[in-house]
């Protein structure tokens, strides 16, 4: 379990996360307990980033970050900004998201235009996470980040972040929409012609040894869901009924008003559904 040694700047977004320096010379985007949305967020992170890593997707390594007292106490910008004031951040253990590259030295981007997105190494990789994302009922658009390896010169990789609305934030509820879990940029989208186009993850996700997934749950510190075993356990009964109904979902994503597979066909739909009975 890594230390934070020090804070070095407020990330955006709604959990108020900060990125911290730790002492096993990595930064990590740490999302605290006591974060403005709601606790389990750091359960959702956990276990929808095992999940995800489980069946092969590109998500940031993860770990518990200690944020010590003497730390919160002698960083005055590790506080939370709300409508009447601040509130400090606890110390104790935390959600920490692992950055892939050092970003002093090399660049970590959240945008790069569509003529790179086009070339990216790993594309393919967004269908998959699309499929995921709509298992898992993330509320939110999906999130990525971006950054170039020695491995691929000059082409960047995608990392898929912000696991923390799947299972609909703290609800632990699915209100399913076509609309979630989608890219805003729908050209990491151009590639899907059908079924095949969300291989190898579907067929990872519906034979996936749910012994071990159930597994993951009991990684999770009972702090970050408040102790709620049977919340938990209804949870992971409701996400291995769900596999079989990807397909249905994703169908309904291809017919959504976003349009997001202009390339689909419309004899695979036909096929896919008969066969799974989501007609």
């Amino acid at each position: 379990m890594p230390r934070a040694l020090f804070q070095v700047h407020r990330m955006r977004g709604g959990a108020q996360s900060h990125l911290m320096f730790c002492e096993d010379r990595h930064y990590y985007v740490v999302k605290f307990q006591n974060n403005p949305q709601h606790v389990r967020i750091l359960a959702n992170e956990m276990l929808a980033n095992l999940l995800a890593s489980y069946v092969g997707l590109p998500v940031p390594e993860f770990g518990q970050v200690e944020v010590s007292q003497e730390l919160v106490e002698s960083t005055p910008e590790l506080h939370f900004e709300h409508v009447r004031g601040q509130t400090r951040c606890l110390p104790g253990r935390h959600f920490g998201s692992k950055l892939p590259l050092d970003p002093v030295r090399e660049p970590i981007y959240d945008f790069v235009p569509d003529q790179t997105l086009a070339l990216l190494a790993n594309r393919s990789a967004f269908a998959g996470m699309l499929a995921f994302d709509q298992w898992t009922c993330n509320t939110n658009g999906r999130q990525a980040i971006f950054y170039r390896t020695g491995e691929e010169p000059g082409r960047y990789r995608a990392l898929m972040i912000d696991q923390g609305f799947c299972f609909n934030d703290g609800e632990w509820n699915f209100p399913d929409s076509p609309l979630r879990g989608l890219y805003p940029r729908l050209v990491v989208y151009e590639e899907v012609t059908g079924w095949e186009s969300f291989e190898p993850w579907l067929t990872l996700v519906r034979e996936m040894d749910w012994r071990v997934a159930h597994g993951f749950a009991g990684r999770i510190p009972v702090a970050w869901y408040e102790g709620d075993d049977e919340a938990l356990e209804r949870l992971m009964e409701t996400l291995d009924r769900r596999r079989r109904r990807i397909p249905e979902l994703l169908d309904a994503v291809r017919r959504s008003s976003k349009n997001p597979f202009p390339r689909w066909k419309l004899e695979a739909v036909v096929a896919r559904t008969a066969n799974t009975g989501c007609a």
